[in-house]
């Protein structure tokens, strides 16, 4: 039940918490009623006021959570010097182990179970000055490794004036004329605690609304239509009181017990998110209903219990299934219409032979094709239409889907996503973003891609060594441009945003703007609107319109 902000006897603490649940409830219940009518026109804004806002009051100090543990050396921690083994061990993403830190078996599997009202999730709404110690070293560890140059552009006006073609000149103009939000300071927009891992925006075409996963299994909410309060002028303000500039509302909420991996929002389902995490599960924000329910979690007595999903997607055909990926090489598909006490439908163990799936996709035009990218260096091509029984290295019989074609790369493939206009695109930490073109590709059942056909169709120089303080760079489509062209985004380390063309492997932008201090790793695109999200190592948001 609700605490009334003016009961007697509440400390400063608990008034502030009280205020800020009320806040929480209110937007949820405006982007309920947005997501019920997303492809409706927008409602004009309400009329602003004038009257002179209240003056912020100091609240006693929140208790925090405790930091995170102190950085260690890979060689004192026995750890070999592969790049992304020694990401995933340091950073506690191998399956659901942390190496290292002395756990017990318990809590390694530790997971959020059942359903959840908000109240049951929520955590304090406004992020801004906690972990500053974090912040800072989270900015410091990802501009002083080797090559990384914050600020120096690597695709520049000059590049747009040199353009001879119009189409794709205009083109360029356009995406390098997208502005930084500017509403509320970039250090503001502080959307989690910890480091952000996936970022998704709502369907809705009506305003801005994004949604934020972080390394402790916390989801922040932003509504970008939102407008700052009039802040006290300095000539109104006491002697002894302090100024303080117009603060974001952010909603927070910790449905998850480990890593928020992947956040997704169904097109013709906008009034639920749902979240795949570390945690093993896959769960379901409600926004009317205001809950949070579990549509996954394998059975504690299975092999499987203990596999972090490391990446989810929906068929384009069938909203109702949804695959998921693990950190042992494992794909799963689950149908949603099925109680999470009977477990999967189908799993399809050991695809790249017990290595870690970073990322994956299906098709959007023919979902029965699944792209999967590994640790073990190979992106991989499997129809679902045609499954193979063979045996493993210890005899035992399994299922796998039928493997079309392979393209290895000279280090691990981080993630593997297939665009609207048949192309995939790649990361790798081989500093290369790679562009597979299918689309004059036939797909018959059982047929097997030569090696000429699995090569990439461009090639791209990229700074993919995000080390263990920024996440995983990984591409991101638009899912349905409403301009016909086929683009995705991808992170820079150079404290950039950079934008690429599918069908040709040309640089469209690169975004920047004034109060980036850290890397925006986790970039995401609107799904038909040329806005652009980025998250960072601090939990921050940088969002370009």
């Amino acid at each position: 039940m609700a605490v009334s902000t003016d009961a007697p006897g509440l400390t400063a603490w608990e008034r502030r918490r009280a205020e800020n649940a009320k806040a929480n409830n209110e937007i949820l219940n405006n982007i309920s009623k947005t997501s019920a009518k997303v492809f409706a026109a927008a409602s004009k804004p309400a009329a602003q006021t004038k009257k002179k806002p209240a003056r912020r009051v100091k609240s006693e100090p929140v208790q925090r959570e405790s930091p995170m543990p102190t950085r260690r050396s890979a060689r004192v921690a026995g750890i070999e010097a592969d790049p992304e083994t020694l990401k995933r061990k340091l950073d506690g993403t191998d399956g659901v182990l942390e190496y290292g830190i002395g756990e017990s078996a318990r809590d390694k599997r530790l997971r959020i179970s059942g359903d959840l009202s908000l109240n049951d999730m929520q955590v304090d709404g406004r992020w801004q000055g906690t972990l500053k110690g974090l912040s800072e070293l989270s900015s410091t560890g990802a501009s002083t490794r080797p090559g990384v140059r914050p600020g120096v552009r690597t695709f520049t006006d000059e590049d747009i004036s040199k353009t001879t073609d119009k189409e794709l000149k205009a083109l360029r103009q356009e995406m390098n004329s997208l502005q930084l939000y500017d509403k509320f300071e970039v250090k503001d927009l502080k959307l989690t605690k910890d480091r952000i891992y996936a970022m998704a925006f709502h369907p809705t075409e009506d305003k801005a609304i994004i949604f934020a996963g972080d390394k402790e299994g916390r989801l922040g909410i932003f509504d970008a239509s939102q407008e700052p309060d009039v802040p006290v002028k300095e000539e109104d303000a006491d002697d002894d009181e302090e100024v303080d500039a117009p603060e974001p509302v952010i909603l927070g909420f910790k449905p998850h017990a480990r890593t928020i991996s992947s956040i997704y929002v169904l097109d013709n389902d906008p009034n639920s998110v749902y979240t795949a995490s570390y945690d093993t599960t896959i769960r379901k924000l409600d926004i009317q209903a205001q809950k949070s329910v579990e549509v996954y979690a394998p059975p504690d007595d299975e092999q499987d219990s203990d596999m972090a999903i490391s990446c989810m997607d929906f068929a384009s055909d069938s909203p109702n299934l949804v695959f998921f990926s693990t950190l042992r090489g494992t794909l799963g598909r689950h149908d949603l219409r099925v109680p999470t006490s009977k477990g999967v439908n189908v799993i399809w163990p050991g695809l790249h032979d017990n290595h870690k799936i970073g990322g994956f996709s299906l098709s959007p035009r023919q979902p029965h094709l699944v792209a999967t990218a590994s640790l073990d260096r190979t992106l991989k091509i499997w129809d679902l239409r045609k499954i193979v029984s063979q045996k493993d290295d210890d005899g035992v019989k399994i299922d796998r889907p039928f493997l079309v074609g392979t393209d290895p790369a000279r280090l691990s493939v981080s993630h593997a996503a297939w665009g609207p206009g048949a192309q995939i695109a790649t990361t790798s930490y081989d500093d290369t973003v790679r562009v597979y073109d299918f689309a004059a590709q036939k797909w018959p059942v059982g047929r097997s891609l030569s090696e000429e056909e699995m090569k990439p169709a461009h090639k791209i120089s990229h700074n993919n060594q995000t080390g263990r303080w920024v996440t995983i760079l990984k591409p991101q489509w638009q899912r349905h441009p409403t301009d016909g062209v086929h683009k995705f985004v991808v992170g820079n380390m150079n404290r950039f945003v950079d934008v690429f063309a599918g069908a040709t492997g040309e640089q469209l932008g690169q975004l920047d703007g004034d109060g980036i201090t850290a890397v925006p790793a986790v970039a995401h695109f609107h799904p038909t609107k040329n806005w652009i999200a980025g998250g960072n190592a601090s939990g921050k948001l940088t969002l370009w319109m």
